[in-house]
């Protein structure tokens, strides 16, 4: 069997499959949170290795202990951490994407760079998620830290702890901002101009490669074999992209605590078009494949906001859709701009906040919810519009995944604003299988991933379509509300007033 790991934002999870993709046992718990120097938030290296590790019990005891062929640990991107890779030290916390501790070293890091040469190296636009940024602060305050460590993403960090083996996959490698996609090698030079020690950054393999075998981890208490080999699936959005099967062209959108809209086109060298979309670009683990990506931080995070605000952390799951759906369907009339941690894709206004507009006595808690499910379509809209022009072609529907697929409101909401046919997997937990499939082709239990992603059978799918008259009224508010009041909102920066 082959077993997957998922090391996100809130929650870490664990799955094994058999290799026609069928799932067999899946479990998770809380990733847990904790504090950090000078108010940071960050993660714990060993409680979250220690939880990894329990669902990797939990997962192959549910399924009476099977052979477990390859495990593929995928995990959501620029998040790291230092780490002897001698004494298995973890050198630092782990600093998550979301910590905006090195906002000003981003700034720095843009004043250093010609934006648009960097962009055609690496497919990145400055932001303070990358590791760079990250480097930078944690130098600041721990410089003796530094000293033979390694800087890891959170995938590499639990191979390392399954295989007591140090590599880096391509797709994390390239969120560090220092690895050059063009090359795919690390950019040396910058490094060094940053006062960094090329030593810092570990060798670089493709997402799926094995790194090693299981035997560092005690495999008797995790319920692997000593020859269970251990595969960097590389980051979460991707991975769940092969789960869909979406290797040749399509579009996905993942719905989570974040947003994801991702798509794939054949390899080509970056231009000023892809810089001036705002999108992300990377190596897609297909050989010849590349990646578009467009992200929003504060999707579904919008929705838990509000939904502890407004219910005093009262508010339980069940009662939010209740609200809802005593709401008429269609525009509230409000417009919410979704901008709790600033603006990413395709504006790129760290800055940005987030505002309601359109207020009145007549709206209650219920419009509130529905006005942040649209607030988040217009800001997916604004994300699709900009793709096509990257794509080529018109995205004219989109597989969904991801825990906000559950929320049906929010998916109608979508179909409505966008005009296009949703479709939803019946497949739970897409960056789990989508490890699984790397796992397999880096065990050979495929011959490619492309093999992988054709051998899974085609899950079966909901489809949700658009209301035509809805989508009109949509249209509408999208074009005359949210993109006309879309530059002074996020322009504006209290923090400098």
């Amino acid at each position: 069997m082959l077993l997957a790991i998922d090391i996100g934002t809130t929650n870490i999870k664990a799955g094994l499959f058999r290799e026609d993709g069928t799932a067999v046992s899946q479990a998770q718990r809380p990733n847990a949170k904790t504090n950090g120097p000078e108010g940071t938030v960050v993660y714990d290296p060993q409680r979250l290795w220690e939880t990894a590790a329990a669902l990797i019990r939990d997962v192959t005891a549910a399924a009476g202990s099977p052979s477990v062929r390859a495990v593929g640990v995928t995990s959501m991107a620029e998040s790291g951490l230092l780490l002897d890779p001698v004494s298995g030290e973890a050198r630092s916390p782990i600093m998550p994407w979301f910590e905006t501790c090195s906002a000003p070293h981003a700034e720095a890091v843009r004043d250093e760079i010609d934006a648009r040469e960097h962009f055609c190296q690496t497919g990145l636009h400055a932001s303070f998620k990358f590791g760079l940024p990250k480097l930078l602060w944690l130098r600041e305050r721990e410089s003796h830290a530094f000293r033979g460590a390694v800087w890891l993403s959170v995938s590499a960090y639990i191979a390392y702890r399954l295989t007591g083996r140090v590599a880096e996959d391509e797709t994390l490698a390239a969120r560090t901002f220092v690895y050059r996609i063009d090359s795919r090698g690390w950019n040396v030079p910058l490094i060094r101009h940053f006062g960094l020690a090329p030593e810092l950054f570990p060798d670089v393999v493709p997402a799926g490669a094995v790194v090693g075998t299981a035997a560092a981890a005690g495999t008797e208490t995790l319920g692997l074999n000593a020859d269970t080999v251990v595969c960097l699936g590389g980051h979460d959005h991707i991975c769940a992209s092969l789960a869909c099967m979406l290797v040749e062209g399509e579009a996905y959108n993942s719905m989570g605590t974040a947003e994801t809209l991702a798509g794939t086109f054949p390899r080509r060298r970056l231009e000023t078009a892809d810089y001036e979309s705002g999108l992300s670009f990377g190596l897609h683990p297909a050989s010849d494949r590349m990646f578009w990506m467009g992200g929003h931080s504060s999707s579904g995070g919008s929705v838990e906001w509000l939904r502890e605000t407004i219910g005093d952390g009262s508010l339980s799951y069940e009662g939010l859709m209740e609200l809802l759906e005593a709401t008429e369907p269609g525009p509230t009339g409000i417009l919410y701009f979704p901008y709790l941690s600033g603006s990413d894709a395709p504006r790129l206004q760290p800055s940005a906040k987030a505002a309601f507009v359109g207020l009145t006595g007549k709206h209650g808690k219920g419009e509130l919810l529905r006005a942040v499910l649209e607030g988040n379509a217009f800001q997916l809209e604004l994300m699709r519009r900009s793709a096509q022009g990257v794509a080529g072609r018109p995205i004219e529907g989109l597989s969904v995944v991801g825990g906000g697929t559950r929320n049906r409101v929010w998916l109608q909401i979508k179909a409505d604003v966008s005009g296009i046919t949703l479709t939803v997997p019946d497949t739970a937990e897409a960056a789990l299988l989508g490890a699984a499939l790397a796992a397999g082709a880096g065990a050979g239990v495929f011959g490619s991933l492309r093999e992988a992603c054709h051998a899974v059978p085609r899950p079966g799918v909901r489809r949700i379509v658009p209301d035509p008259a809805r989508h009109s009224r949509y249209a509408r508010l999208y074009e005359r509300g949210f993109l006309a009041l879309l530059e002074p909102l996020t322009a504006y920066d209290n923090d400098r007033l």
